[in-house]
């Protein structure tokens, strides 16, 4: 997708879709449950897995630590199949509106985010909470 060239209210308040790709040619994607809301995972997606994603209408993201392409489930069977995607106001993250196939994290959780921080001994803790 090329970055087209748009002031600051173009970018904002426009209708044309252009995200905006770190240094790195990363943007953040916030993937939740389209059925009730819960975060399910946050990753990275660079220019191919965005076009991956939009082409195929399952979620697919850039491995920083591979230094690569993948798609969510693609050895799990647990695919993240696209329900919606909304832009934040300047275009460099993704909020992705997800129904999975299964468990969303590698452990085997609903979520990515299954532990909660508390305190525990005076010092910051992990408890498994219900997702």
């Amino acid at each position: 997708m090329p970055d087209p060239v748009l002031t600051p209210e173009e970018r904002e308040k426009g209708p044309v879709f252009a995200p905006k790709f770190d240094g790195a040619g990363l943007l953040t994607a916030v993937v939740v449950d389209a059925a009730d809301g819960t975060v399910l995972v946050v990753a990275h997606m660079n220019a191919e897995a965005l076009a991956k994603t939009l082409q195929s209408r399952k979620v697919h993201f850039w491995s920083r630590s591979r230094g690569t392409l993948w798609m969510k489930g693609e050895s799990s069977g647990h695919y993240l199949a696209l329900e919606g995607m909304l832009v934040d106001c300047d275009q460099d993250a993704l909020l992705i509106r997800a129904r999975p196939a299964g468990p969303t994290c590698h452990t085997g959780a609903r979520s990515c985010f299954y532990r909660e921080v508390v305190e525990g001994d005076g010092e910051p803790a992990l408890r498994r909470k219900d997702t």
